[in-house]
């Protein structure tokens, strides 16, 4: 029972909101000297070493950078405003041109709060001018800037393929066709919301002088450099012609190339990308070392062995236990971040999944699409809490959550979908 108070324990500790790394070190120091001593943590520096080592793992702060770097450089701005203009002029384009934004960010960035900030700048305050329907202007901008998730290069997915000991290109390969669903779907409801609920996404009469065509070579302008970035950095991962961790180091020249292209670069931008990448990079590290020290403490003290029992004795079998992991996980969302999620419960669960038979591909993504609905679901969904730091202050917390609640919905559809009908994914169940 050890290593479910150790767990319930940290859980607690987390919603009085206590630092993650910290929480989960000093949860496992206290359970594990206690029950095992000091000596439990013997080979505690060889497990950060070979963190340290792992050359997978560079991959986030080098996609964490070519994120921060399009944002700070306002080449996320620029995308908008072009798409804007060519999707706004009929009922629900901004929303639309929000989500084509949203998508194309997600593939050259993956950094969810960039995409969320930048829209909820830039877009809100239009459909705010023009009328559109509050909680819907929320909901696309939130379910947008969590498409960083599972659109590749995703960060959840290069640390779910270290975790699992899965190859991140392949991992990328697998998330494309589930991504470009939910971006399908996302578009769907809103086309569906504007006919339904007339007057809540009206057109906008842009007041724009010049000629169509020069509008639609201005936003392919706009466009296409960075899709060129987006193929480049994807393509030769799927090609096999360089690994993530190589492709993530192009991605990062290219966001500085893509700057002086457009006559964005400065000196300020790079230094303060820099900066927010050490301190993503940071977290994200610190959070490991706490998880490796809890996952030794909660093997040790026999969780591991507690858990597998009860979860090798559900009904149904294999389908028992995907349906109540996935279940759990997304519980777990409402509350603790992806990163913790990754690094402590995926450890217990893996091997259960490997006992059972199930291809650890599908599971893999399976949780990805999980973990991004962990962003939106209230209290505590990150994405919530980026754009009500930016959003006017006529935006109600209260109005936020209703917007979200559509897309919430449509991704636990599209998480079913692949749980019941893999093969339409190219995944093998």
């Amino acid at each position: 029972m050890i290593g479910l108070l150790m767990f319930f324990t940290a859980l607690l500790l987390l919603l009085f909101g206590f630092p993650v790394a910290f929480t989960f070190g000093g949860v496992a120091l206290l359970f594990g000297v206690l029950s095992e001593g000091v000596e439990i943590f013997a080979f505690m520096p060889f497990r950060i070493q070979s963190i340290m080592e792992n050359s997978t793992l560079m991959a986030v702060p080098l996609f964490v950078f070519m994120g921060v770097m399009l944002q700070k450089t306002e080449l996320a701005e620029q995308l908008l405003e072009s798409m804007a203009r060519l999707f706004g002029r009929r009922s629900g384009g901004l929303a639309i041109a929000t989500i084509f934004v949203g998508t194309l960010l997600a593939a050259s960035t993956g950094v969810v709060g960039a995409s969320v900030v930048a829209m909820g700048v830039i877009s809100l305050p239009v459909m705010l001018k023009y009328s559109y329907n509050r909680p819907l202007s929320c909901g696309v901008i939130c379910a947008s800037g969590t498409l960083g998730q599972i659109i590749p290069p995703s960060i959840i997915l290069v640390i779910l393929g270290d975790v699992m000991g899965l190859p991140v290109g392949d991992l990328f390969r697998a998330a494309l066709i589930p991504g470009l669903v939910l971006v399908g779907l996302y578009i769907l409801y809103v086309l569906l919301y504007s006919h339904l609920q007339e007057g809540s996404a009206p057109a906008i009469p842009f007041d724009d002088e010049r000629p169509l065509r020069e509008q639609y070579l201005t936003a392919l302008w706009a466009i296409i450099p960075p899709l060129v970035l987006i193929i480049v950095v994807l393509g030769s991962i799927f090609a096999g012609i360089a690994t993530p961790t190589e492709s993530s180091a192009v991605g990062g020249v290219g966001a500085i190339l893509l700057a002086l292209f457009y006559g964005k670069f400065s000196l300020h931008a790079l230094f303060q990308s820099a900066e927010e990448t050490v301190r993503v990079t940071a977290m994200v590290f610190a959070i490991l070392v706490g998880a490796t020290a809890f996952s030794m403490a909660f093997t040790y003290t026999g969780g591991d062995r507690m858990v597998e029992s009860y979860l090798l004795q559900l009904p149904g079998e294999k389908w028992g236990f995907l349906i109540f992991s996935m279940l759990f996980i997304l519980l777990l969302g409402f509350f603790i971040d992806f990163v913790e999620i990754a690094f402590i419960v995926v450890p217990i669960l893996l091997p259960i999944a490997e006992t059972l038979g199930i291809p650890l591909l599908w599971y893999a993504i399976l949780i990805a699409m999980n973990l991004q609905t962990s962003f939106l679901t209230p209290p505590f969904g990150f994405s919530l809490f980026y754009l009500k730091g930016v959003a006017p202050p006529s935006i109600q917390t209260h109005e936020i959550y209703r917007g979200v609640i559509p897309f919430i919905l449509i991704q636990i559809t599209v998480l079913t979908s692949i749980l019941i009908f893999p093969g339409f994914y190219g995944l093998a169940n």
